[in-house]
C-alpha cells in the first residue's frame, strides 16, 4: 500500500502500540507514521523547540526499507516505523552530539550507543537528537547552543529536565517514544512536568556504558512515552547484558511484553496493591501546595480502587547529603577534564559541580558510599512490607521558563539549584526503579505526576502497578494546545 493511499493518522489519541499495530497489521505504512510525526515537528517545534538537528530525509528512507521488508519480517519489530529523537547527551551516528555545550556544538557522531543500536534494531527510526541542559545538569532545558525547551501545556513554564527535550516532544505528539537518561530525576521530573511517563530503571536493566564513568552508579538510563504500556514495550527493548557494562545483567522481557500487550482498562478490579503513601517524609523536604493537592486527591482515587494505602516511608536520614557528595564526585571524574581546558565555556552551574567534587575528603566520601548502601537496604527491606511506595514526583509544579530553577517553594528558601529537586534524587541513592505517572493538573493547568517506587530490578512488577494508575485515572490523553499560549519572547533571560 502507498503513503499516499493510506488514512490519515490521528497523533492526538495514538499511542506506539497501537502505530505499530497498524504498521504490522499493513492498516498504514511507516512511511506515513514517520510523515505525519515530520508534519506535527515542523508545526510545533518552532513553538516548542524540544528537538534539534531533524533528519527527514534520512528517516524516510529507512521508513521505506521497513515497508519493503515482507509481513513477517515487518511483524518481528516490535517498534516497527515509531518515530525516535535521542537525547544529546548520548550519540548517534551521522547526527550532532552537543551535549548542550558550546564546546561541542558541531560535533557529529560517528557511531551509535549501543541503546540506539537496540531500538534501531527494534525498527525505530531515528528522526532527530533531543534537547538537554549543557551537559544533562540541573532540571530546566536551555542551553546556548539550541536554546529553551518550552513546557507544551504553557509555553512560558519549564518542560523541565534534563530529559526536556524528549518529554516536550512527546507532550506535543512530534514523538511516540523517546529515551532520556536520570541522575537525581531527569526522567521523572520532565515526565512530571509534561504530562508523560518516565521511568528510572534500576542500575544495570538498561547498558549505561560505554562512557568515561562505567561503575557510576547514579546516572541510568530509561524510556519515556505517554503511557505506562507504551514505555513498557520500549524498555522491552532497551534492556539486557552488554559486555561494555559492567553492571548490565540478563533481563526477562516476557514480563515486560505482557504488560505492554495488555488491553487499557484491563487491570481494573484485579487484586489489591499493598502500598506506602508520603508527601514529602515527614517534612524532610517542602512540597508545593499546587502538587500536594493533585497529589492527594490522586492518592485517594486510587484508595477508592484496587489499592490499599497507608502512610509510611523508609528513613533515609543520609540519602540528600549521600547523593551530593557522590554526585559532586561524578561530575568532576565526568567533567573535569573538560573544565581544565574550557572552563571559560562552561556554565557556572557545571563548574559548580565540579568544584563540590574537588572539595569531597575522604572521609567524606566513604561516609556518602555508606550512606548510599544503608539507603539501598532501607529501600529494599521497606519493600517488603508494602508492593510499592507513592510519592509525589516533582516537589512543584512545572515553573517559569526565565527562571533557572525555583528559589523558594511556598516560602521555604532553596539553598541552591538541587535543593528543589531533594525529593527524586534521594530515591535515586536507594537505586530502586521508580516511574512517573500523569495523574492531574493544577488550577493552572499544569501537569502534576506521582512518583512510583518499586522493588529493584522488579520493574515488570513495577510497571503492572503503574498502569494500574494509568487505568484508574488516565490523565495521560489530555492534549495540550501549543497554540493557547505564545512564549513571551524567543529566548527570555533566564537568571
Amino acid at each position: 500500500m502507498s503513503a499516499h493511499t493510506t488514512p490519515d493518522i490521528n497523533l492526538d489519541d495514538s499511542t506506539a502500540l497501537g502505530l505499530v499495530a497498524g504498521v504490522h497489521r499493513g492498516e498504514f505504512t511507516a512511511v506515513r507514521v514517520v510523515t505525519s510525526h515530520l508534519e506535527r515537528i515542523d508545526a510545533a517545534n518552532p513553538s516548542v523547540n524540544a528537538l534539534l538537528d531533524v533528519h527527514p530525509e534520512a528517516a524516510l528512507a529507512e521508513a521505506q526499507r521497513i515497508d519493503e521488508l515482507s509481513l513477517n519480517e515487518r511483524q518481528s519489530l516490535p517498534l516497527a516505523g515509531l518515530p525516535v529523537a535521542v537525547k544529546d547527551l548520548i550519540p548517534a551516528a551521522g547526527f550532532r552530539h552537543t551535549q548542550g555545550s558550546s564546546i561541542f556544538a558541531n560535533r557529529v557522531a560517528t557511531r551509535d550507543h549501543i541503546l540506539v543500536e537496540r531500538m534501531k534494531r527494534a525498527g525505530a527510526v531515528v528522526v532527530a537528537k533531543s534537547n538537554t541542559p549543557e551537559f544533562g545538569l540541573g532540571s530546566h532545558t536551555f542551553n546556548e547552543v539550541t536554546g529553551l525547551t518550552r513546557n507544551p501545556y504553557s509555553l512560558d513554564h519549564s518542560a523541565g529536565g534534563s530529559s526536556g527535550g524528549a518529554a516536550a516532544a512527546l507532550a506535543s505528539r512530534m514523538l511516540p517514544i523517546a529515551d532520556g537518561s536520570d541522575t537525581g530525576g531527569s526522567l521523572r521530573n520532565p515526565a512530571s512536568f509534561c504530562n508523560v511517563v518516565g521511568l528510572r530503571p534500576s542500575l544495570g536493566t538498561i547498558p549505561n556504558s560505554p562512557n568515561g564513568l562505567a561503575y557510576g552508579t547514579l546516572s541510568v538510563k530509561g524510556p519515556m512515552a505517554r503511557t505506562v504500556r507504551d514505555t513498557a514495550r520500549l524498555l522491552a527493548n532497551m534492556v539486557g547484558f552488554s559486555p561494555a557494562d559492567p553492571f548490565s545483567y540478563t533481563v526477562d522481557t516476557a514480563a515486560l511484553e505482557e504488560v505492554a500487550t495488555s488491553p487499557l482498562g484491563s487491570s481494573l478490579g484485579e487484586p489489591m496493591i499493598t502500598a506506602a503513601y508520603s508527601l514529602d517524609f515527614s517534612g524532610m523536604f517542602p512540597v508545593a501546595d499546587s502538587v500536594r493537592s493533585v497529589v492527594e486527591a490522586a492518592v485517594a482515587e486510587l484508595s477508592g480502587a484496587d489499592f490499599e494505602i497507608k502512610r509510611a516511608h523508609p528513613l533515609l536520614p543520609e540519602a540528600k547529603e549521600a547523593f551530593r557528595t557522590l554526585r559532586g564526585l561524578q561530575m568532576l571524574a565526568s567533567l573535569g577534564p573538560i573544565a581544565d581546558d574550557h572552563s571559560g565555556r562552561m556554565k557556572d552551574d557545571a563548574l559548580w559541580n565540579i568544584e563540590a567534587g574537588r572539595r569531597v575528603t575522604g572521609q567524606e566520601a566513604s561516609a556518602a558510599l555508606t550512606a548510599q548502601s544503608q539507603s539501598w537496604s532501607a529501600m529494599a527491606d521497606f519493600l517488603q512490607t508494602v508492593d510499592v511506595l507513592i510519592t509525589p514526583t516533582v516537589q512543584v509544579p512545572p515553573f517559569d521558563a526565565r527562571m533557572r530553577y525555583p528559589r523558594q517553594i511556598d516560602g521555604t528558601q532553596m539553598s541552591d539549584y538541587l535543593d528543589w529537586m531533594t525529593l527524586p534524587s534521594i530515591i535515586t541513592t536507594t537505586n530502586h526503579p521508580a516511574i512517573s505517572v500523569p495523574v492531574g493538573f493544577t488550577n493552572m493547568g499544569l501537569p502534576v505526576g506521582i512518583q512510583l517506587v518499586g522493588r529493584f530490578r522488579d520493574e515488570a512488577r513495577l510497571l503492572e502497578i503503574a498502569k494500574r494508575v494509568e487505568d484508574r485515572i488516565g490523565s495521560w490523553n489530555s492534549v495540550p494546545d501549543i497554540n493557547r499560549t505564545r512564549p513571551l519572547d524567543q529566548f527570555p533571560d533566564i537568571r
